[in-house]
């Protein structure tokens, strides 16, 4: 089973994804932890990532399909997985669909996420992540706070703030995503893979309520 999570920055997508990760027995693969482990390492790659990544810019589409390719074909996928910021364009997209032609696959369900912009930048100026990259568990200071400021509930480690969760950049990240990913909404929905639901606080539509629809719309498809 392949899924992919497409929807704007801080729409929750890792959320969900976490929970059908549960619920089907697949990883959830997340662009974002692979980028931060080559930035962190400081590996060749990650020095390239970096130069893109601290301005808010999308990584080109040749370095992010080879690490997808590579990370795919490690035993935990075989399965298949949840794909949390892969793709990212249309021309990802369309060299991922003949990669996983070639290995005769195909993507079962693209969980379109949609958030109001304005409900996204409060999310991301006020998100805080673990400091353990074993736990990696994330705290909202206004909607999900930690009980103890600045502490992780659930392994105690410090908490911080992504050095791109600041308001300027989020701003540039959602300027990239509408002018490079959201043209996926249309190109996944030509291929009838899309399914597009809302993710809101302000309307009582959150994480476990996402994923239980996406679920059944699964097991109904």
């Amino acid at each position: 089973m392949i899924i992919i999570m497409l929807g704007a920055p801080a729409t929750g997508k890792g959320s969900v994804a976490a929970i059908l990760s549960e619920k089907y027995g697949i990883p959830a693969i997340s662009s974002g932890d692979i980028f931060r482990k080559h930035i962190s390492e400081k590996t060749e790659i990650g020095e390239i990532l970096n130069s893109y990544i601290s301005k808010g810019d999308l990584v080109p589409d040749e370095i992010v399909l080879r690490m997808l390719d590579e990370r795919l074909k490690e035993p935990d996928v075989k399965n298949g997985a949840i794909l949390d910021g892969f793709v990212r364009t249309v021309a990802q997209a369309e060299a991922f669909d003949k990669m996983l032609k070639e290995e005769n696959k195909k993507i079962d369900i693209v969980v379109n996420l949609e958030t109001p912009e304005d409900e996204i930048l409060e999310r991301i100026v006020n998100r805080r992540v673990c400091t353990n990259k074993d736990c990696k568990a994330v705290y909202n200071t206004v909607l999900h706070p930690s009980k103890q400021d600045g502490i992780c509930d659930k392994c105690g480690s410090p908490l911080e703030q992504r050095d791109d969760d600041t308001l300027e950049k989020a701003k540039n990240r959602l300027n990239v995503y509408h002018r490079e990913t959201e043209p996926l909404v249309e190109y996944y929905s030509k291929t009838g893979a899309l399914y597009t639901t809302t993710l809101s606080s302000r309307i009582n539509r959150m994480k476990d309520e996402v994923a239980k629809d996406v679920i059944e719309y699964l097991s109904n498809n």
